[in-house]
This record gives C-alpha cells, sequence and structure tokens, in this order.
C-alpha cells in the first residue's frame, strides 16, 4: 500500500512569496496617479498609510498646514511606514504628494472638498481637491492600502436629527474595508449619535489605550463610552486583521486620545462651539462648509488653542497609525494576505489567484415534489433569484475563504448587473466590464424536491465577449498569478491564449469544465498540454476522452467501487500531461488523481517533468460528507465550492488531505444553502485547526496504472 501522499504548491510557495503585491489599476490611468515611492513600498509589500488632504486644504491656516503636513508625513517614516498623502490636482487624483505639489494644495484658495461624490465632477473639470475622510477612503482602498490616518472624522453635527446632516464619513466607514486612526469625531459634532450612527453602519469602534472613554478631537474625555478599546498597537492590527479576514466590508475606526499635556480645556472648547454654532446659523453657513467654518472660529475664540491641539493630536494619531500599519503588515506578510478588494478585499501580500469565467443571474425553481411532473403541468415550487456562473462561484468562495482572487469577467450594463455587483461587493468585480446593449448572462434552473437537477435554460451568449483582446489587457496579472483557473464558459480563442501563456510563462492553469457540453474546449487542440489540472465530473471526464479519442464506457456505472474505477480510468491517461486530476463524485465524494513521487504528489510545474516523471500514478478516493436529503436546498454550487476550497488549501500550502477536507466542507455547505456559494464560508470558521479537529471518513488510495491491477488500501485521516 502507498504510503499516504499530500498535495502541495511545491515550489508555487516559495514562488509566489518571492512576488511583489502589484497595484491594480482601479481607475483609468488618466485619472489616477501613484507616486513612484509608494508604488514601490506597494510593489516590495511594505506598510503604507494614507494621509488625506482637506487638513491641508480646509483644516488649518497657511502656513501651518503645510508644515504640518511634511511634519506627519516625517513621523509616519520615523514609525516604519511609508506616506501616501491623497489628493487631487488638475483633474487627476494622486496617491503621494511631492513637496511642490504639497505647497500647491496648501496655498491654493480655491481648491475644492472632495467626498465620494465629487469625484465625477472634480475629475471631469480638470479641477484640484483636497479629500476629505470618504474620499480618501474610497483612494486608499482602491489603491490597496488598509490604514488611513486623519485628525477627526466627521460625524452627525448638533441638530442633525432636525437637518439630517450626517457626514459621508460614517456611511464610508460603513461600506469601505478601511481602518481608519483618529482622535475621535470633532467635538463639534453630536458625539452620541455619531457614535449611535456608527452602530447602525456596522463599523467597529474601538478607543486607543486602557480606558473606554471616547475622545472628544480637543480633548481626551467625551462622557461617551466606546464599544471597544485596544490597548496597544499589535492588538489593534489584530483587530483590524480579524475585520479584513472576516471581509465584513466594513471599516474600523481606532480613536486615539489627544496627548493630555496637548489636550485643550473642554469647558473652553464647548463654549467657543457654541457661539461658532450660533455665528454659523446667523451666517446661513451650512454643508460642507461648516466645519471648515467652526474650525476657523474655534482657532480664533480660543487665541490659537484649539489648533495647537488639533497639531498636536494629528501627529500623536500618525506616531500610532504607522505602528499600527507596521503591526499589521506583519500580520499579513504571516499569513500571506493583505486587504485588497472593493469591498472587503483582502489581497495578498504575494500575487493573487486569476479566475476567468462567467457570471450568471440564477433563477432556481426547486419542486416541492421529489418527481416533477410534465405534459405542461405546473409544479408547486418555491423560485429563488441568486447569483451564480462557475467563475463567478470559484471567485466567491476563494474570496470568502482569504484568497481573494482577480476575476476576470463581462456583464450587460442592465439591472441584472447591478444586483450583481450588490450582492459581490465582498469580490474583487475591478476586472469585469459591463457592455452596453447586451445582456448580464442569466440561468434559469428546475430541481426535483431533493435537489436534483432536472432542466437548465439560459441565456448565456456575453460569455463569448469574454475575448482573448479583453482577457489581454490583465497580462501582467496573469504572468504574476500562482494559478489561473478557467471555466468552461470562456470561448474556446481564450482558453487557447490562456494556455499559450501559460506555456510561455510556467503558469499553472487549472480547467473547470462546467458541462458536459462545453468540456472539451480546450480538447480540440493541443492547447490542453498546457493545463496544469482539471476538475470534471464523470461525464465531463467522459466527454473529455471522447474528444481525445479515447475508449469510454457506453454507460456510467452506478456503484462506488465501479464509479472510482470508471474514474481512474478516465484520469490515467490524461495524466501524461496534467499534474492532477479531481473527479467531482456527487455524493460519492472526489477522486484525486496524481503522481506519487517520494510520497507527495506535486503541483508543481518545475518539479515535474513530463518527458521522464518519476514515480507511480495513485488515485485517492475521498468520501463526501454526509447530509441529510431534506437538508439539501440545492446542489448547483456545490462543485465549485469544493474545487475553490482545495485551491485555497493548495495556495495556503496545506497538504492533500487539507486541502479536500477544506473542499468537501466547503460543498456541504453550499448543499444547505440557496445560494451557490454559502455565505456561512469563511476563513475563520473553516481555520485548517477546526478541519483537523473533526472527524473524517476513511480515504482509499488506488495505485495506477490499472492494467497493472486495480489496488486498492486504506488511509485514515488523522
Amino acid at each position: 500500500m502507498i504510503g499516504k501522499p499530500a498535495f502541495t504548491l511545491g515550489g508555487f510557495t516559495t514562488a509566489v512569496a518571492c512576488y511583489a503585491v502589484r497595484i491594480r489599476r482601479y481607475l483609468h490611468s488618466s485619472d489616477f496617479h501613484v507616486h513612484p515611492y509608494v508604488k514601490e513600498a506597494l510593489d516590495s509589500g511594505k506598510p503604507v498609510v494614507a494621509l488625506e488632504s482637506t487638513i491641508i486644504t480646509h483644516g488649518m491656516p497657511y502656513p501651518q498646514n503645510l508644515s504640518v503636513a511634511r511634519e506627519v508625513e516625517e513621523i509616519i517614516r520615523a514609525n516604519g511606514s511609508v506616506p501616501a498623502t491623497i489628493g487631487i490636482l488638475s483633474g487627476r487624483i494622486h496617491v503621494g504628494l511631492q513637496n511642490e505639489q504639497l505647497e500647491i494644495l496648501a496655498k491654493s484658495k480655491i481648491v475644492m472638498k472632495v467626498s465620494r461624490r465629487d469625484f465625477p465632477y472634480i475629475l471631469s473639470q480638470g479641477l484640484s481637491g483636497g479629500t476629505t475622510v470618504a474620499g480618501t477612503m474610497t483612494v486608499a482602498h482602491k489603491a490597496r492600502i488598509p490604514v488611513f490616518v486623519t485628525g477627526g472624522i466627521g460625524g452627525v453635527h448638533r441638530g442633525g436629527e432636525k437637518t439630517l446632516d450626517v457626514s459621508a464619513d460614517l456611511t464610508e466607514l460603513g461600506r469601505t474595508p478601511v481602518a481608519v486612526i483618529s482622535a475621535g469625531v470633532k467635538s463639534i459634532l453630536d458625539i452620541g449619535r455619531t457614535l449611535e450612527y456608527l452602530e447602525t453602519q456596522g463599523v467597529c469602534v474601538a478607543t486607543f489605550g486602557e480606558s473606554r472613554e471616547f475622545p472628544a478631537f480637543f480633548s481626551s474625555q467625551s462622557g461617551f463610552q466606546a464599544p471597544y478599546h485596544v490597548r496597544d498597537e499589535e492588538d489593534a492590527a489584530q483587530l483590524i486583521a480579524r475585520s479584513l479576514t472576516l471581509q465584513l466590508g466594513s471599516g474600523v475606526l481606532i480613536a486615539v486620545p489627544c496627548p493630555e499635556d496637548q489636550a485643550a480645556s473642554g469647558h473652553l472648547i464647548e463654549e467657543a462651539i457654541q457661539q461658532a454654532l450660533s455665528e454659523a446659523r446667523e451666517q446661513g453657513i451650512t454643508g460642507k462648509e461648516l466645519t471648515p467654518f467652526l474650525l476657523q472660529r474655534l482657532n480664533e475664540l480660543t487665541s490659537g488653542e484649539s489648533l495647537k491641539s488639533n497639531i498636536a493630536l494629528m501627529k500623536n494619531n500618525a506616531r500610532v497609525g504607522s505602528r499600527i500599519a507596521v503591526a499589521l503588515n506583519k500580520i499579513q506578510r504571516a499569513q500571506g494576505w493583505r486587504n485588497d478588494s472593493p469591498q472587503n478585499e483582502n489581497v495578498s501580500a504575494v500575487p493573487r489567484p486569476v479566475v476567468i469565467g462567467g457570471i450568471n443571474v440564477d433563477f432556481i425553481a426547486k419542486a416541492r415534489e421529489a418527481t416533477i411532473v410534465g405534459g405542461g403541468q405546473t409544479n408547486p415550487s418555491t423560485v429563488r433569484q441568486s447569483f451564480g456562473g462557475v467563475g463567478r462561484n470559484l471567485a466567491d468562495c476563494l474570496s470568502r475563504l482569504g484568497k481573494t482572487p482577480f476575476f476576470i469577467s463581462i456583464m450587460g450594463k442592465d439591472e441584472h448587473s447591478e444586483s450583481v455587483l450588490r450582492y459581490c461587493k465582498h469580490m474583487d468585480m475591478s476586472g469585469v466590464l459591463r457592455l452596453e446593449g447586451h445582456n448580464t448572462a442569466t440561468y434559469c434552473v428546475v430541481i426535483t424536491g431533493s435537489g436534483e437537477f432536472t432542466l437548465g435554460l439560459g441565456d448565456m451568449d456575453i460569455h463569448e465577449q469574454i475575448t482573448e483582446q479583453y482577457v489581454s489587457k490583465f497580462k501582467e496579472n496573469l504572468c504574476k498569478a500562482p494559478l489561473i483557473c478557467i471555466d468552461g464558459n470562456v470561448p474556446v480563442s481564450t482558453i487557447q491564449y490562456i494556455c499559450q501563456i501559460a506555456r510561455e510563462h510556467r503558469l499553472a492553469v487549472c480547467y473547470e469544465p462546467t458541462d458536459v457540453d462545453k468540456a472539451s474546449k480546450p480538447f480540440l487542440s493541443d492547447s490542453w498540454r498546457a493545463l496544469a489540472c482539471i476538475s470534471p465530473n464523470l461525464q465531463e471526464l467522459r466527454a473529455i476522452n471522447q474528444a481525445l479519442g479515447h475508449p469510454v464506457p457506453a454507460d456510467m456505472p452506478s456503484t462506488l467501487e465501479d464509479v472510482v474505477k470508471t474514474a481512474a480510468t478516465l484520469a490515467y491517461p490524461l495524466l501524461r500531461e496534467l499534474h492532477w486530476v479531481v473527479v467531482t463524485l456527487g455524493q460519492h465524494g472526489v477522486l484525486v488523481c496524481g503522481r506519487n513521487v517520494d510520497g507527495r504528489l506535486s503541483l508543481h510545474p518545475g518539479t515535474f517533468n513530463k518527458a521522464s516523471a518519476a514515480g507511480e500514478l495513485c488515485a485517492i478516493h475521498y468520501p463526501a460528507i454526509s447530509v441529510p436529503v431534506e437538508e439539501i436546498v440545492s446542489v448547483s454550487g456545490a462543485g465549485d465550492s469544493l474545487i475553490a476550497g482545495i485551491i485555497a488549501g493548495l495556495l495556503a500550502g496545506e497538504d492533500t488531505d487539507n486541502c479536500i477536507r477544506l473542499g468537501l466542507l466547503s460543498a456541504s455547505l453550499s448543499l444547505r444553502s440557496y445560494e451557490p456559494v454559502s455565505p456561512e464560508i469563511n476563513s475563520t470558521s473553516m481555520s485548517m485547526a477546526r478541519l483537523k479537529a473533526q472527524r473524517w471518513p476513511v480515504a482509499k488510495i488506488w495505485k495506477l496504472p490499472l492494467a497493472q491491477g486495480f489496488a486498492p488500501g486504506t488511509c485514515t485521516l488523522e
């Protein structure tokens, strides 16, 4: 009996760790400029801290605004991070500003305050502006910067329950996964209602230090308690890291009290605030002009005390924020990931996998009875909408497991695509194009009351637009990816292009056949020889062999041993070129086929010489996790979740057993979910420690080729 083999990424793990983070172009290149020193830091995986620019343009008078901006950047550097001040100059967003550019913003009298809503107008008119907290968060997230330092965030204005004057900073914190390090909210605001609003938005708020007393910007005391507190930089970094891992889609607010020796008197500030508010009402000052007016009047009414405190707290925030970024960076490097998705994009500190495939809006009709009656009769059923497509499912599951891929696909520009984007906000959808005049793919599925697939109707023409020309725009992403996954919805010419790139750059490509009709696409030419692996079901594997001219059984087997034997027989000839074949067997589990070299089945192309491969071929059968029939909701995404779980394990460097366990558990959760990929799948609930703690069924190992005997053995999964 063969000793228990283990799949590994082999050289992938080492090679991947050597690559740098690559900034993805979320905005058009003419709109977005990353300063070379910031780009170099991001490329090399160094900690970077984002800084806003309204504190320069609207928060302080000249020349203090310029000197403070420069001092804050220097403090960031001195504490181990790279500063990236974000601003807009002549209709272009800059991440990282030169001294001359800082001076332009500091001196200008006509710059605008730029929040999320203002970007289209400011850029289209070629104007300059300072980015608010909300605007800076938006850009920082797109630039892959997870930590942002500011003075204080906006909030609910006093009297906001009547005026509805609520800062966009709060809603941005609720939808953008960036950690904001600030001195709480500005004391000119209604702090209590602001904290309530942040709770409504689902924002995790913690004070920095030993106390939960929420700071009042100029003062360390506000009379309000934060929900939580973090004692030091490491504690804060752990909280931020966990928030990103969970992919909640919201930001984190770390409130840092102003140093006591620099804090202004709370009584003095409150009196000045009341007077400034009264003057603002008399002059009819509201909206985005209110905060700059109040801050200026506070400085005047307190004889400069408020400005001194403002400068002190900003410098203190920079020191604390830089150290938090350093601590977070260490965690990310240790775990192999960094924050990187449009909603909670949790990107790897190494290049990410790429998924290329289809997006569907699925309408699933599930009959109430175990059998469906034909002949025009209406079958009582429940009809639900969900979001599928093999490529989308793979990218979804990988994202939930903390391996956020770069996803390439195409949708129509219609109401369906809007729904898809809302649902997929936890994924990186920046590689997904929306085409005018085309329909988003839709798929209608009919399943029995027991969860069995019966009929599918689809409008899939849009998938033909995933052309070689479009995919080639992301060649850099492809060439740096540790693994590329393609589904069968992709046109043949595009598959051939990917295989050509894979051959030239020694890339690992996994092909998910999608269905019987599409399974043979790569096998219509020699393109398939560049693939590293495939993940068909038994019917798809039969179709692949048929396309290659290999003998295939006339009838599909039904018993477990016959199913496994047939799958192994059909996989065997493909292993002369492929590194491994995973055959999904539905209720029978999964069969993993590969080459046993020194007790391991390596996936790394550099360790597997096809012409003179040593080691014998073997197949390992892993039984499925038993799910009671009454708990099965749908089978539509189980196979995709299985493969995504296996890939996530491989990318994490796990051995075969743990990879398959992760895949099987993902599949079992999918069976119980109305969505193809269960929302319960995440990297925390499915940690390796939890997987290893469960009892697992016994796996069986067979030697190949079958011509030399079909020799089953057993291998207990510990």
